[in-house]
């Protein structure tokens, strides 16, 4: 190889790679920028001249003029969408950028960046350069020869990928890399609106190649061709050249290859710290000094034949293992290695931590290996065999992970919590999760670390098969992002919450978790019997109904019946498999036409309540204590809501008889217990009045009148006592609708009312209620402004979509910015409420246990001799929360077992 290493980087396509990248994890400062397109784009700049070192560099750039292709083809790239906003606003920063690296950008109107690359690329190999064209863009296989490679970046998972003609040939199937604008000539090529011959795709144009070699041979011989491929190349002969023509890198562009102007020199640290100040780079900020040509060579990961274990702290310091630039990982396998460790980890204030276990469920999982960072760079990792006693081999550092004084970081530490908690270990110290972090930040985004590490420590993270290398890497990157971190939460106005609400509550969580629940499997199985013989029975039903028999669980037959054989023709709708849809709105509609509608339902509820719960639940019972633990996720629901999986426990069924009968099955944990329920009231309508200081609803609930009755008797007009259970259907409907959106055609569909009829109760409410009105239209406008809603403790919901164009786009972060408020109030006070009733539990010293929470539930294993003291107290501990103009109003139940409690 060549000492003389030229990288020429296609800007637009690596720009828009980073844009893609960053569409559902976008990243913003602190003054709600979008900053992806220049983050990215110096991130993959950074890695190719850390990781590559080039002796020369270029990075080429399209202009607005028109090229020979748009002269000759005026639909050239005519499909293209508007530059997305972010790209537009990143593009001269980005620019601003590669001047700060001293690296020229390469722009000549008339010509593509494909041509500069392909032109310069070429002339730089004549002279003896090994040239890398640094781009996505698959159209550059035409360029590729030995010496001169297509290099496509590592994205979203995936690592470099380094193409030389062999490879290129085999990518496309075809016997030299000439062939490349013969393929694209024939098939066309979609990003350019490239045409090509209709029809023709990589295996049609390949086999053609194979024959005839080009385009302008097969034209030659269309003749010899049979069938549709005949008539396609002859009535689109003339496309296939102009294709072919259009697909061509230009190589003689007006560009002069500069060996001194290509050279890469050390950036301007003085230009680049003002640009990543205002970005807040911080991470990248740091790294650009180890940049120039003069920069230590950088390390080259190998895999070793065998991991290395070491014996002493000579060999530790002089065997490291290295998976990323810089760094020092080390497995340490013995006692020896163990009091290095030991003695190195005791001076130290600030600990990264990454816990490994394996096994089938979150709760009995065992600990495989426990990797400690202390320092940029430096990890160290402890494996435990799959038949060793972990407490035992961890022992040495169980005062270390109990210091109250040694604060630890890591992603997922609620997962840490609970696999130390099981050996006899307390995590203890000032607790940084960068998991919560990040989804206090953006809680909609990606909260893997790979990203977290992208963005606040500036690097990706490694690919390493290796097990202890990873967990080093995570316990490193855990340590790094905690400052940088920390910070970006300060400036959000987020550090309360994420130290005195979201980590705080990951301990609680981890305590419920372990605590589990008790399952009757009796009850279940008599209750599997059951809905067996019940959908039995509805099922012949529905074979009677229809006159035949047909497989209830294929969609395909169920829409034949119902719309061919019965002939439900009126509401029949396709998908866009061509099938009818068949799905729960569609049978809710046809219900009132034909009772089979109504029998299917009731079969599919019979169905699912015995598949995804009944006979589900007996299978998620631990093999350890005989109890079922749910994972609580903090970081799932964007409104800032607890998530529960495996078991879903939250999706129990509680609006029908068959449904809530499965709480029967959640009993207490022995005889001395019973279980209790304790239960917010109507909690989001009581925040929506707070909210809305809409005096009528105020006075209702401080009066403990029933809201939907209230409601009921202002929207009709009407006495309260006068209110028909049907009237208070359709309050309770509009009082719950109108915070979620709803539209006089949504009140319509609901209620089986005409539109004119949803549209006057929706007026008539507001006039009842005008404080809501103002309400939601102050949420809307203020969302406008700063794009971005919060609840009562600051918790935010971004809204960036509050402004857009599209009428569908922007009404949906309009509902948004009216209940994603009251929605993430909610779940701010019942968290409050599950810290104060823990630690006044754990204070007490009581048997009774907080074992789920349910929305606005709390459920408890309570010891028949607490029930006095303990009642009244989570009563008063929920109610006072926090304290809002509405009174919180708690309903508490306790009996036998889950049903009877609620």
């Amino acid at each position: 190889m060549s000492e003389k290493k030229l990288f020429l980087l296609d800007a637009y396509a690596l720009i828009y790679r980073a844009h893609f990248a960053f569409t559902k994890n976008p990243r913003i400062n602190s003054k709600g920028r979008n900053t992806s397109v220049p983050f990215g784009f110096t991130n993959t700049l950074l890695e190719v001249i850390q990781k590559q070192k080039p002796t020369h560099i270029g990075i080429a750039f399209d202009t607005a003029a028109k090229t020979f292709r748009d002269e000759i083809y005026k639909e050239y790239k005519a499909n293209r969408q508007e530059t997305p906003e972010d790209i537009r606003y990143g593009i001269p920063i980005v620019k601003d950028i590669i001047r700060g690296f001293n690296i020229p950008i390469l722009e000549v109107d008339g010509y593509e960046a494909d041509d500069l690359i392909g032109t310069i690329a070429l002339k730089a190999h004549a002279i003896g350069y090994e040239v890398f064209m640094m781009t996505p863009d698959k159209d550059f296989g035409q360029i590729v020869r030995e010496g001169v490679w297509l290099y496509k970046p590592a994205y979203m998972g995936n690592s470099v990928d380094i193409l030389g003609p062999k490879e290129v040939c085999e990518k496309w199937d075809i016997s030299n890399v000439d062939q490349v604008i013969d393929m694209l000539g024939l098939q066309g090529d979609t990003s350019d609106n490239i045409p090509g011959i209709p029809g023709f795709g990589p295996k049609t144009a390949a086999e053609l190649l194979k024959l005839y070699g080009s385009v302008e041979g097969i034209i030659e011989h269309a003749s010899e061709l049979k069938g549709k491929k005949k008539e396609l190349v002859e009535q689109h002969a003339e496309q296939a050249l102009l294709s072919k023509k259009l697909a061509t890198i230009n190589i003689e562009s007006p560009v002069e290859f500069s060996q001194e102007k290509l050279a890469y020199k050390n950036p301007n640290l003085e230009a680049l710290k003002p640009i990543f100040e205002e970005l807040e780079f911080k991470a990248i900020l740091a790294r650009i000094g180890t940049t120039g040509p003069d920069a230590p060579a950088p390390i080259v990961q190998k895999k070793p034949a065998q991991l290395s274990m070491f014996d002493a702290p000579q060999e530790i310091i002089a065997q490291p293992t290295i998976t990323r630039t810089g760094t020092n990982y080390q497995l340490l396998s013995d006692s020896k290695g163990h009091s290095w460790l030991l003695e190195k980890l005791t001076t130290q204030k600030f600990l990264g931590l990454d816990v490994v276990t394996e096994g089938d469920s979150a709760f009995d999982a065992k600990i495989v290996g426990v990797a400690f960072s202390w320092s940029a760079g430096e990890a160290a990792y402890i494996p435990v065999g799959i038949n060793e006693d972990a407490a035992k081999i961890l022992f040495p550092l169980k005062n270390i992970l109990g210091d109250a004084s040694v604060s630890k970081s890591g992603h997922n530490l609620k997962h840490a919590i609970i696999a130390l908690s099981k050996i006899g270990f307390e995590l203890n110290g000032k607790l940084f999760d960068s998991l919560l972090a990040h989804y206090l930040m953006e809680a909609e985004a990606s909260h893997d670390l790979s990203i977290i590490s992208q963005q606040f420590a500036g690097a990706s993270l490694a690919s390493s098969e290796a097990v202890h290398e990873k967990s080093c890497e995570r316990a490193d990157v855990g340590l790094m992002v905690r400052e940088p971190m920390q910070k970006d939460l300060e400036t959000r106005g987020h550090s309360r919450l994420m130290s005195r609400i979201e980590m705080p509550l990951s301990l609680v969580l981890a305590d419920m978790e372990s605590e589990g629940v008790n399952i009757d499997l009796k009850a279940l199985s008599k209750m599997s019997e059951e809905l067996k013989k019940d959908a039995d029975e509805v099922q012949s039903s529905i074979f009677k109904l229809a006159g035949m028999e047909f497989n209830l669980n294929s969609p395909k037959q169920m829409g034949e019946v119902l719309f061919d054989k019965l002939e439900l023709v009126d509401k029949a709708k396709k998908t866009k498999t061509g099938q009818y849809a068949t799905g729960e709105e569609v049978l809710q509609k046809l219900a009132g036409e034909h009772p089979i509608a109504k029998k299917i339902l009731d079969f599919r509820e019979l169905d699912k309540l015995r598949n995804t719960y009944v006979d589900a639940l007996p299978r998620m019972i631990s093999k350890t204590d005989s109890r079922i633990h749910t994972d609580y996720r903090q970081a799932v629901a964007a409104t800032g809501r607890l998530s529960s999986n495996n078991p879903n426990l939250q999706n129990i069924p509680i609006r029908t008889e068959k449904g809530r009968q499965i709480r029967k099955a959640f009993i207490p944990r022995s005889k001395d217990f019973l279980f209790m329920s304790a239960d917010y009231s109507q909690i989001e309508l009581r925040i929506a009045a707070a909210f809305a200081k809409d005096e009528t609803m105020i006075e209702a609930f401080r009066n403990k009148r029933d809201i939907h009755t209230t409601t009921a008797a202002k929207v009709f007009k009407v006495a309260i006592e006068q209110v028909t259970p049907d009237m208070r259907r359709k309050a309770k409907e509009v009082n719950f609708g109108i915070l979620y959106g709803s539209t006089a055609f949504g009140l319509s569909q609901n209620l089986n009312i005409s539109r004119t009829e949803g549209a006057e109760m929706i007026e008539s409410y507001f006039k009842e209620f005008p404080g809501i009105k103002r309400y939601m239209d102050d949420s809307i406008n203020h969302a406008r402004e700063t794009e971005f809603v919060e609840t009562l403790l600051g918790r935010r919901r971004y809204l960036r979509d509050i402004n857009s164009r599209n009428i569908t786009t922007r009404g949906f972060a309009e509902r948004n910015a009216i209940n994603a408020p009251i929605q993430g109030s909610a779940a701010d006070i019942i968290k409050i409420a599950m810290l104060h009733i823990h630690s006044w539990l754990t204070k007490e010293k009581l048997k009774t246990k907080m074992i789920l929470q349910v929305h606005d539930e709390l459920v408890f294993d309570l010891h028949k001799t607490e029930v006095d003291i303990v009642k009244p107290k989570v009563i008063e501990l929920m109610r006072n929360a926090v304290q809002l103009e509405v009174p919180m109003d708690v309903e508490v139940g306790v009996g036998e077992n889950w049903l009877e409690a609620h």
